[in-house]
């Protein structure tokens, strides 16, 4: 298969190392054949180490390509995934979908129309999938409260050096959507989708429309009450961290990581520690094991859903989908209206039918 990689900043970047990894040590069948970005020197440079073309535009990459790789600002997914639906073309799309969620259903009736698949990679954590499990069996009775911490320094420097982030046109916000879209996905499908929805915004810094300080408070059916707090700071040393705590009826949970754990058990009889394992394929990369690990939760999504396509063809749905995405995105949406009108408790209702 031949893939476009239609974007080439900082997640762009990441995506085509993975894409060559996984090629180079057989996990895949795919390369990327074309590269496009405004910046003609960024698409060149991700071009290179594939032996690519760096396009002149969104439709000439496309023409050359089966699979379109869509990692742009957010304001310009809605395009490209216009065009390269019309080519009937599968399709990955990163996250957020788009700036506002008129847009977003948008870019979700688009997608639907051919294989796809979101870039929600927390969805591939082994650490919160042992607590999806754990709450599952109720083997600790019901979660009680939970809390998610998300922080990073603000991206528009450093190893992320985005050139678009502090733009409200091309990001549709800050915090919350740009980065904790993860968060709330993943609070999702631990827990299901709350019925009230509360929160605060606030700006710190001097990007207009784009907060940098969030707190979300979920309410669900069973009791269950969860709180998301994410911040974009100016501590360097600090590009991105994540601690959920969860404290069931008889278990105190929490983990530091957001890939494969540690995540720490607390019961009265004891504790313990579950740790997750990078994909076995992942020693083979030319890479320090340290990086090999990290890169594996860009490289195990991307290396499902190409394997889905090479066996289903156009019955391929990659996980997660973009109705995965678009529930999380209703989320983000109940919590900016609730902090537009001053933290007033919003009634959420899920679309019937919403998938995990």
């Amino acid at each position: 298969m031949r893939i476009a990689l239609i974007g080439c900043g900082h997640i762009g970047t990441v995506h085509s190392f993975a894409l060559k990894q996984l090629a180079d040590v057989g996990e895949i069948d795919a390369r990327v054949v074309t590269t496009y970005d405004p910046d003609a020197s960024r698409a060149e440079k991700l071009a290179a180490p594939h032996g690519a073309i760096a396009a002149d535009s969104i439709e000439d990459a496309l023409d050359g390509a089966d699979v379109a790789w869509i990692c742009s600002w957010t304001s310009a997914h809605l395009p490209a995934v216009e065009a390269a639906v019309a080519r009937g073309m599968a399709v990955f799309c990163e996250k957020p979908l788009a700036p506002t969620l008129a847009e977003c259903e948008r870019v979700g009736r688009l997608m639907r129309a051919v294989p796809n698949q979101v870039g929600l990679v927390l969805r591939h954590a082994p650490v919160f999938a042992n607590v999806a499990d754990i709450v599952a069996d109720g083997r600790y009775g019901l979660p009680m409260a939970v809390m998610l911490r998300d922080d990073q320094y603000f991206p528009n420097q450093a190893m992320y050096g985005s050139t678009w982030r502090c733009d409200v046109a091309k990001a549709g916000g800050g915090a919350l959507i740009e980065h904790s879209i993860h968060d709330v996905d993943v609070l999702r499908w631990i827990l299901g989708d709350p019925d009230r929805v509360t929160a605060r915004t606030a700006s710190h810094f001097s990007h207009p429309g784009i907060e940098d300080a969030v707190t979300a408070g979920f309410a669900y059916p069973d009791g269950t009450v969860a709180t998301l707090v994410s911040v974009w700071h100016q501590v360097m040393t600090r590009p991105s961290t994540r601690r959920l705590e969860v404290l069931f009826e008889e278990a105190f949970c929490w983990t530091e990581d957001d890939y494969l754990g540690p995540l720490h058990v607390e019961t009265s009889s004891g504790s313990e520690v579950l740790l997750g394992e990078a994909p076995a394929y992942a020693a083979r990369f030319d890479l320090p094991e340290i990086l090999a690990k990290s890169l594996s939760a860009y490289a195990e999504p991307a290396r499902l859903f190409l394997s889905a396509l090479a066996t289903e063809g156009t019955d391929a749905r990659g996980h997660p989908d973009v109705d995965v995405a678009l529930a999380a995105h209703r989320l983000v949406d109940a919590a900016y209206r609730s902090a537009a009108a001053g933290g007033e408790t919003i009634v959420f209702q899920p679309i019937p039918g919403a998938v995990d």
